[in-house]
């Protein structure tokens, strides 16, 4: 019962945004989510955050990150109902797309990236170019919003969703680049069976699959991500991440995960805001430290 409650909500709410315009909805849910953030146990998830990875700014300067990283939150889950209306190779386009020589020179690829800005945006460039894609996901607990979800990625898009964490799924992102289809992952949440590297200098489980994957099968690993300025967005690729390949395939590894820390680190720094500061990333005893 209570999954089909909060299924009933979830179309209630999505059916009633799909009747707006884009940037309006964007603009609703930042109003919403600045307000109702705060009041909620992930403000303290979302400051510690904050204040590991900039302990040089001070209170006024975290304030400040704290409200701008809520209205980023509230445009992200607001605009994935209305995603199926975004087109980024059509004309008149919300969305610009940087570097795309990148992607066309390396394919396939394994490209990686993190929970950047509104991170589905990054899906749509990816789903909508002429180049075959398959992208892992996160099962959501409720199946039934879960089956919501893939059909609103199928909308615009996504027709090859990967499970994560599980060796079908990684076996199925190798056949993938076998065949010559590109694949994507995101590479910047907690992965408990990870490797732990430093991440803004603090130990945290990483996930490695992206590193080996491009280790075993030596196509590029090719660095993404998406900004945004309210509901228009820029989505940037980057040229593939030069992997130290020594012949220690564990040594290898390490050091490509550190160095795809590094570049959602980079990211971070340039936009502060617009990541995924709700997420608990570090291990649990860092959010009991006195914030």
């Amino acid at each position: 019962m209570k999954d089909r409650f909060e299924a009933l909500a979830y179309d209630v709410i999505t059916g009633l945004m799909r009747l707006l315009p884009f940037g309006f909805v964007s603009g609703l849910g930042a109003f919403i989510v600045k307000r109702v953030g705060p009041l909620t146990s992930k403000r303290h998830i979302a400051e510690t955050g904050l204040r590991t990875a900039f302990p040089e700014k001070s209170d006024e300067e975290i304030k400040a990150l704290m409200k701008a990283q809520w209205d980023n939150l509230g445009r992200t889950f607001a605009e994935f109902p209305l995603t199926h209306r975004l087109r980024p190779f059509g004309s008149g386009s919300q969305i610009s797309v940087e570097g795309f020589e990148h992607y066309t020179a390396n394919q396939p690829a394994i490209i990686v990236t993190g929970h950047f800005a509104n991170w589905e945006v990054m899906a749509t460039v990816l789903t909508q170019s002429e180049y075959p894609v398959r992208i892992t996901y996160r099962k959501i607990n409720n199946a039934l919003i879960d089956a919501r979800v893939r059909k609103q990625r199928e909308a615009y898009g996504t027709k090859f969703l990967v499970k994560k964490s599980s060796h079908a799924g990684g076996r199925e992102l190798f056949e993938a680049l076998k065949s010559g289809e590109s694949v994507a992952l995101l590479n910047d949440q907690k992965f408990n069976t990870g490797i732990e590297v430093p991440f803004f200098g603090e130990p945290a489980m990483t996930a490695q699959g992206a590193v080996r994957l491009a280790l075993k099968t030596k196509r590029p690993l090719l660095p993404m991500a998406v900004t945004r300025e309210k509901s228009k967005f820029i989505v940037t690729f980057y040229p593939p991440i030069d992997l130290v390949k020594s012949g220690n395939r564990d040594t290898d590894v390490h050091a490509g995960v550190m160095q795809v820390n590094r570049f959602v680190e980079d990211r971070i720094r340039e936009n502060p805001a617009q990541w995924f500061w709700v997420h608990r990333r570090w291990p649990k005893p860092l959010y009991r430290r006195p914030s």
